[in-house]
Protein backbone atom coordinates (compact mmCIF):
# COMPACT_ATOMS: atom_id res chain seq x y z
CA UNK A 1 0.00 0.00 0.00
CA UNK A 2 1.12 3.53 -0.67
CA UNK A 3 0.75 6.24 1.96
CA UNK A 4 1.38 9.96 1.78
CA UNK A 5 3.01 11.03 5.00
CA UNK A 6 2.57 14.74 5.71
CA UNK A 7 5.15 16.18 8.11
CA UNK A 8 3.36 18.92 10.03
CA UNK A 9 4.46 21.50 12.59
CA UNK A 10 2.77 21.52 15.97
CA UNK A 11 2.45 24.47 18.35
CA UNK A 12 2.92 22.05 21.29
CA UNK A 13 5.87 19.70 20.55
CA UNK A 14 7.02 17.03 23.00
CA UNK A 15 8.92 18.72 25.82
CA UNK A 16 11.54 15.97 26.22
CA UNK A 17 14.92 16.66 24.61
CA UNK A 18 15.22 15.33 21.08
CA UNK A 19 18.50 15.01 19.24
CA UNK A 20 17.18 12.82 16.43
CA UNK A 21 19.08 12.77 13.18
CA UNK A 22 16.70 12.69 10.22
CA UNK A 23 19.30 10.78 8.20
CA UNK A 24 19.03 7.89 10.68
CA UNK A 25 15.34 7.71 9.76
CA UNK A 26 15.71 8.32 6.00
CA UNK A 27 18.70 6.15 5.08
CA UNK A 28 17.36 2.70 6.12
CA UNK A 29 13.93 3.43 4.60
CA UNK A 30 15.48 4.52 1.31
CA UNK A 31 17.70 1.42 1.28
CA UNK A 32 14.70 -0.86 1.90
CA UNK A 33 12.56 0.85 -0.74
CA UNK A 34 9.84 1.66 1.81
CA UNK A 35 10.37 5.41 1.33
CA UNK A 36 9.65 6.19 -2.32
CA UNK A 37 10.39 9.93 -2.12
CA UNK A 38 10.41 12.71 0.44
CA UNK A 39 11.02 16.43 0.32
CA UNK A 40 11.01 19.50 2.53
CA UNK A 41 8.63 22.23 1.33
CA UNK A 42 9.23 25.99 1.07
CA UNK A 43 7.49 28.10 3.74
CA UNK A 44 3.74 28.75 3.34
CA UNK A 45 4.41 32.44 2.70
CA UNK A 46 6.09 31.39 -0.57
CA UNK A 47 3.10 29.33 -1.74
CA UNK A 48 0.67 30.20 -4.50
CA UNK A 49 -3.00 29.21 -4.44
CA UNK A 50 -4.57 28.61 -7.88
CA UNK A 51 -8.31 28.68 -8.59
CA UNK A 52 -10.38 28.91 -11.75
CA UNK A 53 -13.61 30.90 -11.43
CA UNK A 54 -15.77 31.95 -14.34
CA UNK A 55 -13.13 30.66 -16.75
CA UNK A 56 -10.44 32.94 -15.27
CA UNK A 57 -7.31 31.73 -13.49
CA UNK A 58 -6.98 33.43 -10.11
CA UNK A 59 -3.81 33.24 -8.06
CA UNK A 60 -3.15 34.29 -4.50
CA UNK A 61 0.24 34.43 -2.80
CA UNK A 62 0.53 32.77 0.57
CA UNK A 63 -1.16 29.85 2.27
CA UNK A 64 -4.68 28.72 1.42
CA UNK A 65 -5.69 28.77 5.11
CA UNK A 66 -4.68 30.55 8.28
CA UNK A 67 -3.60 27.93 10.78
CA UNK A 68 -0.98 27.40 13.46
CA UNK A 69 0.03 24.07 11.90
CA UNK A 70 2.03 24.07 8.67
CA UNK A 71 2.87 21.22 6.28
CA UNK A 72 6.68 21.22 6.33
CA UNK A 73 7.32 18.31 4.02
CA UNK A 74 6.14 14.94 2.85
CA UNK A 75 7.21 11.37 2.25
CA UNK A 76 5.59 8.68 0.17
CA UNK A 77 5.77 5.25 1.76
CA UNK A 78 5.29 1.87 0.09
CA UNK A 79 4.43 -0.53 2.91
CA UNK A 80 2.42 -3.66 3.66
CA UNK A 81 -0.34 -1.97 5.67
CA UNK A 82 -1.35 0.90 7.94
CA UNK A 83 0.37 -0.67 10.95
CA UNK A 84 3.71 -0.57 9.17
CA UNK A 85 3.11 3.03 8.07
CA UNK A 86 2.32 3.99 11.67
CA UNK A 87 5.48 2.29 12.91
CA UNK A 88 7.59 4.16 10.36
CA UNK A 89 5.86 7.48 11.06
CA UNK A 90 6.30 7.07 14.82
CA UNK A 91 10.08 6.91 14.37
CA UNK A 92 10.25 10.17 12.36
CA UNK A 93 11.78 12.99 14.45
CA UNK A 94 8.79 15.22 13.72
CA UNK A 95 6.47 12.72 15.43
CA UNK A 96 7.89 14.23 18.64
CA UNK A 97 8.55 17.78 17.47
CA UNK A 98 5.43 18.14 15.34
CA UNK A 99 2.96 15.64 14.01
CA UNK A 100 2.66 13.17 11.16
CA UNK A 101 -0.48 12.66 9.09
CA UNK A 102 -0.81 9.46 7.09
CA UNK A 103 -3.19 9.13 4.15
CA UNK A 104 -3.56 6.05 1.99
CA UNK A 105 -3.59 6.56 -1.74
CA UNK A 106 -7.16 6.09 -2.94
CA UNK A 107 -7.64 3.71 -5.85
CA UNK A 108 -8.67 5.23 -9.16
CA UNK A 109 -12.03 3.98 -10.35
CA UNK A 110 -11.57 2.33 -13.71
Amino acid sequence: MKYMMFVVSDPQPDSSPDESDIDLWVDPLDASGKRVIGEVLAPPAESTVVRVRGGKVLTTRGPFAETSEVILGFDILEVADLDEAIDIASRHPMARNGQIELRAFAPWDE
